[in-house]
């Protein structure tokens, strides 16, 4: 009898090991993980990538919802492909072209980071001097901790200790719009000393935004559309929208699917940039060879690595430079690169300087990481790289469909032994497990459904629903195990 049970409980865990990865491999499939798997041949000529991604995009935006994306690409330095996809506005049925300004985000930490150095480069900032010597017009709250003793160069890394800011606070174009500092007053509180850790912080550039204002005397979208933009060839990008500006950015799309019209910060330096594919692939390429605006030792000087262990991120990226992220390919090339993400909207911009390479993504979809990942892998083989950091998505998506396909399989065999007699049994012993189980998986569902803002729901749009279907039908199959009367098994009714 003994041997029995043993040789039972082996073929129970046989068959959830083989039903998992067989309801994975189907999850993966109807999610599209399979269809996107395809390698792109490395080295093809471009018109072979531009045919690839023609029928590649438009696919994968369908599969994740997204309206609208332009992508530029720099080969030998060169910006040698833009194109289109989608609309601007679904419900006008406006077309997204590629010199349609959409909101970069987070890519302007790097447009900033370069004003900064420009600033270094003529003397007029030294990067290890307390920030607070600078400022003539705003003074740092009071806080727990020195805010006296940042500098600048904590401020460029995300090491100074602000915080992340409230990037919820935004304002449509026309709207009386708060001042920066009057914004920084109320969030410029220090979470932790300078100078201790990465902590990723849209406070900490707008400072930098006080900083370039206070030192030239100018307006900082003046500052930097003179001063970096213009002499970049950046002539699209802009820091304001006008209502009546043809083309108008594009509408964003939340990751419901629900629009979100055009808006803005009222702290321009952290993610304030509207530009074209075209103005951002320009900069991209302007960092790998000389240039009007910084030297090639400013340049470099942005591209090393100023913090290693930079959290989260550290999934992705090994470091974080000067308004860019670090991380050493497969081939031991240099990438730099910097995303951005607001409300409505996600962006990419990635290069690898020393072969000429850099790509731009801006979509007007906040459900565009996996896309982003997907594109970036094409690219990456195309180039030879043959992969980049952000591709662990892909590996992130794999293995969320292995929890899904386990979360499905181990529902189906509780269920077997609510109704199989051979699997039944009186023992109690493990009720309140399954219970406390069940509860706990129910109230972190709950509480991630309250959230205004869900990490995993914005890396895997679509997994993450059926991530949480499949949890909450495990956590109910759990408390149905516990609360309907079991039958004894044969041997007890004799």
């Amino acid at each position: 009898m003994k041997n029995a049970r043993i040789l039972g409980g082996h073929r129970m865990w046989i068959w959830f090991i083989l039903t998992s990865i067989i309801i994975s491999l189907l999850v993966m499939l109807l999610t599209g993980s399979l269809q996107m798997g395809r390698n792109m041949r490395a080295d093809a000529p471009l018109d072979e990538f531009e045919a690839h991604m023609d029928e590649r995009i438009p696919t994968m935006m369908k599969l994740y919802g997204i309206p609208g994306c332009n992508i530029a690409l720099v080969k030998d330095g060169e910006i040698a492909w833009i194109e289109g996809y989608g609309y601007a506005d679904v419900e006008s049925g406006r077309a997204l072209t590629t010199d349609t300004p959409m909101s970069v985000q987070s890519i302007t930490k790097s447009v900033t980071a370069w004003g900064v150095m420009r600033l270094r480069e003529r003397g007029l900032i030294d990067l290890d001097t307390p920030v607070s010597q600078y400022l003539k017009s705003w003074q740092f709250p009071l806080s727990t901790y020195p805010a006296e003793k940042i500098t600048v160069r904590q401020l460029l890394s995300h090491t100074s200790g602000m915080p992340l800011g409230d990037f919820t606070n935004t304002y449509y174009p026309g709207e009386d719009i708060p001042s920066n500092r009057d914004v920084m007053t109320g969030e410029a509180v220090l979470m932790r000393k300078p100078g201790t850790e990465f902590s990723y912080s849209n406070t900490g550039y707008n400072i930098l935004e006080i900083l370039i204002e206070d030192v030239t005397g100018q307006s900082f979208p003046e500052y930097i559309r003179t001063e970096v933009l213009l002499p970049l060839g950046m002539d699209n990008a802009a820091f304001d929208i006008d209502e009546e500006v043809t083309p108008y950015p594009p509408t964003g799309y939340n990751l419901r699917e629900e629009p979100v019209p055009v808006y803005l910060y009222p702290s321009k330096a952290s993610g304030g940039l509207f530009a074209t594919a075209h103005d951002i692939a320009r900069f991209a390429a302007a960092g790998m060879q000389e240039n009007p605006v910084l030297s090639v030792e400013s340049i470099s000087r942005m591209y090393q690595p100023e913090c290693r262990k930079v959290g989260i991120y550290g999934l992705i990226f090994e470091a974080y430079g000067f308004g860019h992220y670090i991380e050493k390919l497969p081939n031991g090339a240099l990438s730099v690169s910097h995303g951005g993400q607001g409300n409505g909207i996600m962006t990419h911009m990635q290069a690898v300087p020393e072969t000429g390479d850099a790509i731009v993504i801006l979509t007007n979809s906040q459900r565009s990481w996996p896309f982003i990942a997907y594109v970036l892998s094409d690219w990456a083989q195309w180039r030879g790289f043959p992969s980049v950091g952000m591709g662990r998505i892909i590996w992130g998506h794999y293995v969320l469909c292995a929890v899904i396909g386990m979360l499905i399989s181990a529902s189906q065999l509780v269920i077997l032994r609510l109704v199989s007699t051979f699997y039944q049994q009186k023992r109690t012993e493990f009720k309140l497990l399954r219970v406390s189980a069940a509860f706990i998986l129910l109230g972190v569902l709950i509480l991630c459904a309250c959230q205004r803002y869900l990490f995993i729901t914005s890396v895997f749009p679509v997994l993450s629903v059926w991530l949480g279907g499949t949890a909450f039908v495990f956590s109910i199959v759990l408390l149905l195990s516990v609360v309907l009367p079991t039958c004894p098994r044969k041997k007890d009714k004799l």
